[in-house]
């Protein structure tokens, strides 16, 4: 039996598998109602349509639109066309549609039928149409297409909506047939014909309308001159025409629009989907149920309205009737309308399903990783589906959504979705010949969907069959990984592509593989296929030539050995440490080959890993070749072991499988590839750069998981010798290994037996008293020991090393010590006294510092640099006696101690109490610079302030034994300076210095040798170095200074206070009125007595003789005043004097006889002198007399 006999109708008939919308002729008609196939989900949806379309007629209603979904094929266009069909209830062949559902039991519900039935005996104009074939150009506004489409409806012009008004407007007064007579008579031809020319045949319009007396000439003229600019249709008024119209056919007229692919036609442009909202719901409120919406798209209304930013509730609010077709409704179509069998077949199909059953698990299977695919449940569904496989249905299905999406002439498959039944039934016809077994290869689909493939796809298949290197079936390999290409739900793997091109019941499976991979080889080598891990994609044109662009990127092997760094480092194994216990972790190096990853690599150890790349030669250079073969592999492990040793690293030897560099090397160069142009690719095939970056993706998780399994398998080596570590994951491996190179390399880290925290440390600083180790101390002996031996080494070499530095160096090997150890070490050997803790040069200890600071300066990472180490030493006997010495002597303290830090200590604290003495009295030389010791003072104060900036031990009983005798020489004269200010002798020494200072002042105006020799005598005292002695003599001396002093100045201000008598008189004698002296006279008194207490007061001379000037201006200020006074008094008596022809007092001019000589001395040596010195005076005098002036001339 072959294939054909099988079916229960013949299989090469004619059937339109391809629906489409805008097909009419009455074959076509009848053959999709009588062939129409109601599966049990389409009978849900005639339901669910019908029952609330019946509410639309019953009652208003806005809830007036319908959203029929579904994938690409799933047959929404074919039910679109049906429901078109019964709602316009169209009669065919004498039959109306309803009874192809009534009369042939395809719906056997009564409550569909009778509403099916209310619904073809309403009156109801249909409009079915494709939108994008109707949109005059892309992305026309829908408003645009509804219109035209209306217009279509009713007969009016298509083309031009302003001559559909003007037609629609002549309908309404009942003159358009009138028109279209008058306009064949003027013109010649039918209106219908010539309307689409209506720009050349103006005139004829023009003269038309005119004779039909719808316009006038004038009116008739400007109206075809504006309207084609003026032109504008609103949607409100676009749904009134609706309504309009509806009314005019009578109650309840219905009209519906049938809108096949609108999912498509929108797209995500939100402005399209903003216009049908819009459109749909003035049409819902206006219409009120009369006028219906149906669609379809691919998408559900959801999905489509889900747009960032827009609200688009109102349209699914109209769409509340929403019919979604699946998958399972064309398998059933399929089923009952292509592949239905006779009894016969049914039979022999059953029995050979039972007798293969086994056989067909095995053949038909898919790998693990892809998404599970339908397989025969029984006989029964063998027999109904056979040649094909039940995962056919679906995967077909999603080929044609891919196809129509990347790779199909879009204007085809846009004609209609029933193209599966089409390509099922081609395909079934291809094998009508074939005896029983055969089974339908996923690659015979091809041949019937060729056709719809765009060039872009089609002609990769084509050259590939006029290709030498290709055969017939690499072809048809190909063929298959293109219809897959863009299917989500299958990989496109060895295994699958087996599956998918079996072709008989017992075909030996084995064997097709094998030629399959055969074929995929080929294909990559001609780069129509490529691969990625075990994935081989379909290349468009455009994509080989991307990929040979990619394989010609160079990649250095530095590039693929850093990228496998990266993988093992960061992806699998990204510890940067190793975890020893909980408090020990150890830092490795990071090395693949030759190569350290990242710049800071300085360990102690590190992890290795070999792979193929290395040169395992004995000289172990850097060149980058293949490993060494397996039969040379003792050798190899004794240069791995070598290698372990040297470096105290883990080796781990990848083994010599390529695959992961190769995979290493293509993901590099994809990267080169998008760096240079991912701008170029993302503009101009943004599909191939996202396939690119996700093919990166891919190969990472890949490359990942070929290492993961390299180093689960690798050998390992530790420190010489190559180690037994199971098998298991690489993190475990690792560090396992490393568990083990630790122990080997830090195996002084067990002298560590305990685990100090910062409260240990403190409380070893806070007692200093032990002699002997505590516990912790005993157990942690040999770390102690070590500690120790280094500071001793260090002081040997007269060296002070960091805490930083002793901490880095019990951080590495051997010891592997933490923070906290070495600091607690340092501690312990500083409470015992062993060492130093230096600050700024300064010794640390419990006297200047708590045990908290002590502390932070040990464990707090800024001071590690600033605190030095030193090893104590001991002190000499000779040191101890002179640092006692001076402590007596200097100090005045005796001590019996011999502990050389207690004489330090002592030492400093007297050192501190003595300096602060000493800069109270330094601070009295600033006061008198005169007073004595300051030399003394300076030098003992540089003794002491080096004493105590000495910090070490050694350095400052050195320095004391240096210094010893300066100490001890100025030891008394420092208790001489001392005694000096703390008793009466500064006061007499500062009086006795005042009383030389106002000699000094007055030494030029003083003329008396007793005098003289007493200052002479203050003055020996007051420049001796060491006037100590003699200072006793002082007060006697300045005694007898002021008599003789005071005598001189009383003979100077005597003459003075004369001439401020004279003065004073002078000036109250011009207060002749009681008015002038209650304005002045109080006031004038108190000037001249303040003169006179000034007088009495001053001690120099030079001031004195000052005073007569003084007194001078003062009484020509008081006289000035008094005459201003006057003249403000007097001046309106003055004026009236004047007015009456009497003058005025002559003004007074004061003179002073030193002011108008002619120098400051004169020399006379006879009367001649006299006569001249006379003559300049009289000459001054003349000049300064007017004949209204009176002088008064001061002698």
């Amino acid at each position: 039996m072959n294939i054909a006999e099988m079916f229960d109708k013949k299989i090469d008939r004619d059937i339109k598998g391809v629906i489409k919308v805008g097909q009419h002729d009455q074959e076509n008609i009848y053959q999709e109602l009588n062939e129409y196939v109601v599966t049990q989900e389409l009978s849900k949806h005639f339901r669910e349509f019908f029952e609330n379309y019946r509410k639309g007629i019953e009652k208003p209603t806005d809830e007036m639109g319908v959203w029929i979904s579904g994938f690409f094929g799933s047959g929404k266009s074919h039910f679109l066309k049906i429901l078109s069909y019964i709602l316009e209830n169209k009669e065919v062949k004498n039959r109306k549609a309803i009874e192809f559902f009534r009369d042939d039991k395809k719906i056997e519900d009564a409550l569909v039928i009778a509403d099916i039935t209310l619904a073809e005996n309403v009156s109801t104009d249909v409009i079915l149409f494709n939108i994008d074939s109707k949109a005059e150009y892309n992305k026309e506004p829908i408003l645009n297409v509804f219109l035209r489409v209306f217009n279509e409806m009713q007969g009016f012009c298509v083309e031009s909506p302003f001559l559909a008004d003007l037609e629609r407007n002549l309908t309404k007064k009942d003159l358009f047939s009138k028109f279209k007579t008058r306009f064949k008579e003027i013109n010649g031809e039918e209106w219908v014909e010539k309307r689409s020319e209506f720009i050349f045949i103006q005139d004829e319009v023009i003269d038309t309308l005119v004779d039909v007396n719808y316009m006038s000439q004038e009116a008739a003229r400007n109206w075809a001159e504006t309207v084609n600019e003026d032109y504008t249709m609103s949607i409100e008024n676009f749904a009134k025409l609706v309504k309009d119209y509806c009314d005019s056919k009578g109650v309840n007229h219905h009209i519906v629009f049938l809108v096949d692919e609108i999912g498509q036609y929108i797209g995500d442009n939100s402005k399209l989907m903003l216009n049908l909202q819009t459109v749909t719901e003035d049409l819902g409120i206006m219409c009120q149920g009369r006028a219906w919406i149906i669609v379809t798209s691919q998408q559900d209304i959801d999905t489509l309205m889900n747009v960032p930013g827009n609200d688009f509730s109102k349209i699914q609010g109209r769409f509340k009737t929403r019919l979604s077709l699946s998958s399972a409704n064309v398998d059933e179509v399929i089923r009952k309308r292509i592949l239905a069998k006779n009894h016969t077949a049914t039979l022999t199909l059953e029995a050979l399903y039972e007798e293969k059953e086994a056989i067909l698990k095995n053949l038909i299977s898919f790998s693990a990783d892809t998404a599970e695919k339908k397989m025969y449940t029984d006989s029964k569904d063998f027999a109904a589906v056979y040649p094909f496989i039940p995962y056919q249905f679906n995967l077909l299905g999603n080929v044609l959504t891919s196809i129509r999406e990347h790779g199909a002439s879009g204007k085809h498959l846009a004609e209609g979705e029933r193209s599966m039944l089409a390509l099922f039934q081609e395909s079934s016809i291809s094998l009508m010949d074939k005896e029983l077994g055969v089974l339908m290869p996923f690659n015979i689909f091809y041949n019937a969907l060729d056709k719809f493939i765009d060039h872009t796809h089609r002609s990769v298949i084509i050259k590939a069959t006029s290709n030498q290197f290709l055969d017939e079936f690499d072809v048809e390999v190909l063929k298959v990984l293109f219809m897959i290409k863009y299917v989500k739900e299958i990989k496109a793997n060895s295994e699958n592509v087996t599956t998918l091109m079996v072709s008989a019941i017992d075909e030996d499976r084995v064997d097709l593989r094998e030629k399959i991979e055969k074929s995929l080889k080929r294909l990559v080598r001609q780069t129509l296929v490529q691969k990625n891990g075990d994935i081989y994609s379909f290349l468009t044109n455009e994509e080989q030539d991307i990929t040979n662009a990619i394989k010609r990127e160079h990649v250095d092997t530095g590039e693929i050995l850093n990228e496998a760094s990266t993988v093992i480092f960061e992806d699998i194994f990204p510890d940067k440490k190793y975890r020893y216990s909980n408090r020990y972790n150890f830092p490795f190096n990071q090395v693949v080959d030759e190569r350290y990853r990242g710049n800071r690599q300085s360990a102690d150890i590190g992890v290795r890993i070999i792979t193929p790349y290395y040169d395992l030669k004995e000289d172990n250079n850097q060149s980058q070749t293949r490993l060494l073969e397996p039969s040379e592999g003792k050798m190899t492990s004794n240069i791995l072991r070598n290698l372990s040793d040297q470096n105290n690293e883990v080796i781990i030897h990848l083994t010599t499988d390529l695959t992961f560099l190769e995979e290493i090397e293509e993901l590099l160069k994809i990267n080169k590839y998008l760096t240079k142009r991912s701008t170029e690719l993302s503009r101009r095939s943004k599909t191939i750069l996202l396939a690119k970056q996700e093919e990166i993706s891919e190969k990472r998780e890949r490359i990942k998981i070929f290492l993961e399994e390299a180093l689960k398998h690798a050998d390992i080596y530790v420190k010489g010798d190559k180690v037994d570590i199971k098998e298991k994951n690489p993190t475990d491996r690792i560090n396992e290994a490393l568990n083990k190179l630790v122990k080997k390399i830090y195996h002084k880290l067990s002298y560590m037996k305990t685990s100090p925290v910062k409260s240990d440390i403190l409380n070893i600083l806070r007692d200093t008293s032990q002699e002997e180790f505590g516990q912790s101390e005993d157990e942690n002996r040999l770390a102690i020991d070590e500690m120790d031996r280094y500071l001793e080494q260090e002081n040997r070499l007269h060296s002070k090393p960091q805490l930083k530095t002793i901490i880095t160096k019990f951080n590495k090997a051997p010891y592997g010590f933490v923070d906290l150890d070495v600091e607690w070490l340092i501690a312990t050997l500083f409470s015992q006294k062993s060492i130093y803790l230096v600050k700024n040069a300064q010794n640390i200890s419990l006297k200047t510092n708590s045990a908290e600071d002590i502390l932070k300066f040990l464990t707090e990472r800024k001071f590690q640099e600033k605190i030095l180490i030193n090893k104590k030493t001991d002190t000499k006997p000779s040191q101890i006696k002179d640092v006692k010495e001076v402590l007596r002597d200097f100090f005045d303290f005796v001590i019996a101690s011999d502990n050389d830090e207690d004489l330090m200590e002592h030492f400093q604290d007297k050192s501190t109490i003595k300096l602060g003495e000493i800069e109270k009295i330094e601070m009295e030389y600033q006061i008198e610079y005169r007073y004595p010791g300051r030399k003394i003072i300076i030098q003992s104060k540089e003794l002491l302030m080096d004493v105590n900036a000495t910090n070490q031990l050694n350095q400052f009983f050195d320095f004391i034994s240096e210094h010893r005798d300066d100490f001890l020489n100025v030891a008394d004269d420092l208790e001489s300076v001392s005694n000096f200010f703390t008793g009466t002798q500064k006061d007499i020494f500062r009086n006795a210095c005042e009383v030389y200072d106002l000699f000094k002042d007055n030494e030029y105006y003083i003329n008396d040798p007793q005098l003289e020799e007493i200052t002479g005598q203050i003055k020996h005292i007051i420049d001796m170095p060491s006037p100590f002695s003699h200072i006793h003599e002082l007060p006697e001396l300045y005694d007898h200074f002021e008599s003789l002093h005071q005598v001189i100045l009383e003979n100077e201000s005597d003459p003075i206070k004369q001439d401020i008598e004279s003065d004073r008189k002078h000036v109250f004698g011009e207060l002749d009125s009681h008015e002038l002296k209650d304005e002045f006279e109080e006031q004038f008194l108190d000037r001249f007595q303040e003169l006179e207490k000034k007088l009495n007061s001053s001690q120099k001379i030079s001031d004195i003789r000052g005073i007569r000037d003084e007194s001078y201006h003062l009484s020509n200020k008081c006289i000035a005043e008094i005459r201003k006074f006057k003249e403000e008094q007097d001046g309106e008596t003055n004026g009236e004097k004047k007015k009456e022809g009497g003058g005025k007092d002559k003004p007074i001019k004061d003179l002073n006889l030193r002011n108008i000589s002619p120098g400051t001395r004169v020399t006379i040596k006879n009367e001649e002198d006299i006569d001249q010195f006379l003559e300049s005076i009289r000459k001054k005098l003349k000049e300064e007399l007017d004949v209204d002036t009176i002088i008064n001339l001061r002698i």
